[in-house]
């Protein structure tokens, strides 16, 4: 690796002298510097970004004005402060499009749903939203999530636990997701959770682009583009994934082809709105098709799978949370069956409520994406009263605003399913933007429920089974990526339950 690959670095050199003579003192503090303005104090707690945010919200209060290098049109403004997210996310939300910057880092997401605006968006949402209300779509994700569970999942654990091995969960449960989410969108089924557990480049390729994009919002264009021109660094990664996602799915389409997925398919629904709302010319489908399958890819695998991980990691650590789960199940789900496991339905899901309160606190402290980029068409006043200028860059901490002690209390920082749930038993609601674990206002996420159905199967299915213990020493902490992953997997052992 030389300096072309990752020449941020650079930056720094004019700083190694002061930060030796500092050596073991408090860096986290973000200092001005001349020229390079706030940026050197990123670049060096870029190994724990989500964190380091954290703690200076921790410290300054819940919203920082970012001052970039001079010329580099890097300055913006990050925040946690449930008030402001309210005012961008739903009342004020005519004003926060993605825009143009959006769109330029996550250009890998072409005109799919996550970086469309206005029409664009509007129709997205409308089909996306039709597609899931369908009368088939219940039993379509019943069918192929318990299909996965039962001849995959469960045979695989069992091996794991039989030969008393050592497993990355996190990798499993990344497989798991993204063979579900292909039969649902391409209709076609991968087999990445297999016995053999294959190398499938698409499904490894959702992974390698998440340090990329972060490392776009942080440094100056002009270094990315650097690195992009000459295919060098991070950008590398990005545009390799890119070409896999391509290619594995343009193999896929099969435009106009409605006998080959009989039953529910949803990318003929979105078919047919381009050509009906004739959202381009028709040699565009191809390439529309591609990037609304990507960003729905991207939705079912990195966001569901980063949230079962993050609660495996959570519940393994709390005893009383496995056995009050595993309880549960038993009691609102088998009682009737001689306490024998057994597949339920979506709506039995609803059921499990102190599950549902476990993935909740999870998803609190641990947002899958973990921040989100907005930019006003016009100048604003934030309520904390930071002003923005048009087309500014706002940055939205969703990791932060779930570690705040002024919005959540003392103990914000605990897990505890129990705050889920009300003195009647019944799940308690919080606001979006105090929850944003699924995003916030009209954008909240279409998939929000179906995603708690399959978490709540996955996780019932293995809770039920196993009891799931942690490798000691490994180390689990976030990557620094816009998806909140473990960086080094979750390592675990299993050890059977007696039914």
């Amino acid at each position: 690796m030389g300096l072309l690959d990752y020449p941020e670095l650079v930056l720094l050199i004019p700083l190694i002298a002061y930060i030796v003579t500092r050596r073991g003192k408090e860096i986290l503090t973000p200092t001005n510097w001349p020229v390079l303005g706030m940026l050197p104090g990123v670049l060096l707690n870029l190994h724990s970004p989500h964190e380091y945010l954290t703690q200076f919200f921790h410290d300054r209060g819940t919203t920082l004005e970012f001052k970039g290098p001079w010329l580099s049109g890097m300055n913006m403004v990050f925040t946690c402060d449930p008030a402001n997210i309210h005012h961008v996310f739903s009342r004020n939300f005519s004003n926060y499009p993605k825009g143009p910057e959006f769109r330029k880092i996550f250009n890998v997401l072409g005109d799919g749903i996550f970086g469309a605006d206005f029409g664009l968006w509007e129709v997205h949402r409308k089909t996306t939203l039709s597609q899931f209300s369908h009368a088939t779509f219940a039993a379509d994700l019943e069918a192929t999530v318990w299909g996965k569970v039962e001849a995959g999942l469960l045979p695989l654990l069992r091996g794991f636990c039989e030969m008393g091995i050592e497993f990355d969960l996190q990798d499993i449960f990344q497989r798991l997701t993204f063979d579900n989410i292909c039969k649902l969108v391409l209709d076609h089924d991968p087999c990445s959770l297999s016995p053999e557990l294959p190398h499938i480049p698409c499904e490894k390729a959702f992974s390698a682009v998440g340090e990329p994009l972060l490392y776009r919002h942080v440094i100056p264009e002009f270094i990315w583009r650097i690195q992009a021109r000459f295919n060098i660094g991070r950008e590398r990664k990005l545009a390799d994934a890119a070409r896999v996602f391509h290619e594995f799915i343009y193999s896929r389409i099969g435009l106009g082809s409605d006998e080959e997925g009989k039953g529910f398919n949803m990318l003929r629904a979105f078919e047919r709105m381009y050509l009906d709302k004739n959202l381009g010319p028709a040699s565009g489908l191809r390439d529309f098709l591609k990037d609304t399958s990507l960003n729905l890819m991207f939705a079912g695998r990195d966001t569901t799978s980063t949230a079962l991980t993050w609660l495996f990691w959570l519940v393994a650590q709390n005893p009383a949370t496995d056995r009050n789960i595993r309880e549960e199940i038993k009691i609102e789900l088998n009682n009737m069956n001689g306490n024998k496991w057994r597949y339920f339905t979506s709506q039995e899901s609803h059921k499990l409520r102190y599950l549902h309160g476990a993935l909740c606190e999870s998803l609190r402290l641990y947002p899958p994406v973990a921040m989100e980029h907005k930019a006003p068409l016009r100048p604003d006043v934030l309520p904390s009263g930071h002003c923005l200028e048009s087309n500014s860059r706002l940055i939205v901490s969703f990791y932060s605003v779930g570690r705040m002690e002024s919005v959540w209390g003392k103990d914000c920082l605990e897990f505890k399913p129990e705050r889920w749930i009300s003195p009647s038993g019944k799940i308690k609601h919080e606001p979006s933007y105090k929850f944003p674990a699924f995003n916030a206002g009209p954008r909240t996420c279409l998939g929000k429920e179906m995603a708690f159905v399959q978490m709540k199967m996955v996780a019932a299915a293995i809770i039920y089974h196993y009891h799931v213990e942690l490798v000691e020493g490994h180390p689990v902490y976030p990557r620094d990526s816009v998806i909140l992953q473990a960086k080094h997997g979750l390592k675990v052992r299993l050890s059977a339950i007696d039914s």
